[in-house]
């Protein structure tokens, strides 16, 4: 039984490749994605994979690792001796950037994808009150957003900087403009809860500023669409080392999350069962690492650097009090 509750946040610095393996489609390589609504997403245990390596990277001493194995499980030889305390959900998508005729692009989301949100921190919240009140927050703004939404409509941020004479320009598609007070406060809110924050100058701030002027609630088949067929597709190659020239069939393609694109991860904890470790803070450990190790690389090809991935922590005591969160 879970006894505590937070949320993971991920924004992605480089393009980011949660692989599912061989696809049947036009990209050999995909990526991992929802089986019913086809979002982008990383399963959990890829990410709980590598906060345990990084977890056991750091731990120097025989205690230290006494608490990953309580947190994350024992070695694969030692699974039965008992079950890790640490859960966390798949990473699902949360804004998903596209390109924008102004302001560069623009972080687009839908009401599916904000309601599953909300569902989501409220099961957090319901587990650790002191996400109650940015729920309520996020709850209220969610609210004032019409349910009237058509097809070649799109929700903007008012004082926004992606739509002009009333219309926004993504891709090759272009929606009316319908310019409301809520969207920019959801950005707000994002800036505060979900983006990278250390200090008020720190290197995120222009994107937490962006936050509120740039996002768009599109309607849910178009944002399905753009998750499906905005993405980055790479082409590569092995090369013959004595010749230089490309190897015989070694060409294939890729699909990438692009960079900006921001996901989010429930976490779940149960009480610590292994011997000695039985007071552990389990949630309280894993916000020790992510603030420890604030970058991590997930999925594929982390030799030419994709991946780079910025993790937030927020256990309803981490928003920056700046803004409206």
């Amino acid at each position: 039984m879970f006894k505590s509750s937070a949320l993971l946040y991920l924004y992605v610095e480089t393009p980011f490749h949660p692989g599912s393996g061989s696809g049947l489609g036009v990209v050999d390589l995909p990526v991992q994605r929802e089986r019913i609504t086809g979002y982008p997403m990383m399963q959990a245990s890829g990410l709980k994979g590598k906060l345990r390596a990084e977890a056991m990277a750091r731990a120097t001493t025989d205690a230290e690792k006494e608490q990953v194995l309580a947190v994350f499980g024992p070695e694969t030889n030692g699974a039965a001796e008992h079950a890790g305390a640490f859960s966390p959900g798949d990473a699902r998508i949360l804004l998903f950037p596209v390109r924008s005729l102004l302001g560069v692009f623009a972080w687009t989301t839908s009401r599916t994808a904000l309601a599953r949100f909300q569902r989501d921190l409220q099961t957090a919240a319901s587990l650790n009150p002191k996400l109650a009140g940015g729920f309520e927050k996020f709850k209220t703004q969610f609210a004032l957003l019409p349910g009237d939404l058509k097809e070649d409509e799109a929700f903007v941020a008012t004082g926004n900087d992606v739509s002009a004479d009333n219309q926004v320009t993504l891709e090759e598609f272009t929606f009316t403009a319908r310019l409301l007070d809520a969207v920019k406060e959801l950005g707000k809110w994002f800036a505060g809860n979900a983006f990278p924050f250390v200090d008020e100058n720190d290197e995120y701030k222009f994107w937490r500023g962006k936050a509120a002027t740039s996002l768009v609630v599109l309607p849910d088949n178009a944002f399905r669409d753009f998750t499906e067929y905005a993405t980055e597709v790479i082409n590569r190659i092995k090369l013959k080392r004595e010749t230089k020239t490309v190897e015989s069939g070694a060409l294939w393609s890729e699909e990438h999350l692009p960079s900006d694109t921001v996901l989010y991860a429930p976490l779940f904890a149960s009480r610590a069962r292994r011997a000695g470790c039985e007071n552990l803070d389990v949630l309280g450990f894993v916000k020790t690492l992510c603030n420890a190790v604030p970058r991590v690389q997930l999925g594929g090809d982390e030799t030419v650097g994709r991946g780079l991935v910025r993790l937030r922590y927020n256990g309803g005591n981490d928003a920056n009090p700046s803004t409206n969160a």
